[in-house]
């Protein structure tokens, strides 16, 4: 017996076939890489295409305005001012705290975030929703001991209120390390961006590392991202780690000295 699933197309040309037609709904899905790769565009895509199918969407911002994701979208042909004032979208800024916008947020707390998106919902009606969270890396980067019972404790509460998430982790860019180490735990899809110069140019790549329920495809696919248009992807490729990995000596000497600063542990000294 053959059991349906209902998928969201995320409206980015080429990448809804890598995934059986789209994202399960239901799923919270990890979008991670490294700044520049494309996970903003991503998400973006992945809203203005649950505007243009009548979902309720919630875009959380963290690392930029509110006017700054109008204007992203705007550049892609996506009208998210027209969507606000139709009660379609609301765009909860956690950047920068205005008390005067109800969808602002002054304190980057998960408890906060989960209230006021649970308040957007409410605000925009019953029915399928998306979510994009940009990023959730931002909550915890002074205590990332703390982001896998973060991720959780975010999924286990919105899954109720019938979202389908994105759900953003940023990675150092010289070390490809993940800024809390949570969200990939507790996802239900990997959606993993990269980027590497090739003889000079450079180039972005998605890859879906996992997705449940789905027959997903294993390759490596670059894409390219522009104005008027938004990202799209292309052909598989192959992407050699080695063409844009530090040697190992110094990517050892970097993570252990990144995790040393996490844990603030001084030079020379031992935890009592």
């Amino acid at each position: 017996m053959k059991i349906e699933i209902e998928r969201l197309p995320t409206g980015v040309p080429g990448f809804d076939k890598l995934i059986q037609g789209g994202i399960p709904r239901g799923f919270f899905v990890a979008v991670v890489g490294e700044p520049g790769t494309g996970k903003t565009i991503f998400s973006i895509h992945f809203i203005a295409e649950g505007i243009r199918q009548g979902d309720k969407n919630i875009y959380v911002t963290t690392e930029e305005s509110k006017e700054s994701i109008i204007k992203q979208a705007a550049m892609f042909g996506f009208d998210f001012e027209k969507a606000i004032r139709d009660g379609k979208l609301v765009i909860i800024d956690a950047l920068m705290g205005k008390r005067d916008d109800p969808w602002s947020i002054a304190e980057l707390d998960v408890e906060t975030l989960v209230n006021k998106v649970i308040e957007a919902k409410r605000y925009l009606g019953y029915g399928r929703a998306r979510l994009v969270v940009d990023s959730m890396s931002a909550f915890w980067l002074d205590k990332p001991a703390m982001a896998r019972k973060y991720s959780y404790f975010v999924k286990r509460v919105l899954y109720r209120w019938d979202f389908t998430a994105l759900l953003i982790s940023q990675y150092a860019v010289t070390t490809s390390l993940g800024f809390g180490f949570g969200i990939e735990h507790v996802a239900d899809g990997i959606i993993r961006f990269r980027k590497s110069v090739v003889r000079g140019e450079l180039r972005r790549y998605v890859i879906i590392e996992k997705m449940r329920q789905t027959e997903h495809s294993l390759r490596m696919h670059e894409i390219e991202i522009r104005d008027g248009a938004g990202m799209r992807v292309k052909a598989p490729t192959v992407y050699r780690k080695e063409d844009t990995a530090l040697p190992p000596s110094v990517a050892a000497r970097m993570l252990a000295a990144e995790l040393q600063r996490l844990l603030e542990i001084p030079n020379g000294e031992e935890e009592s």
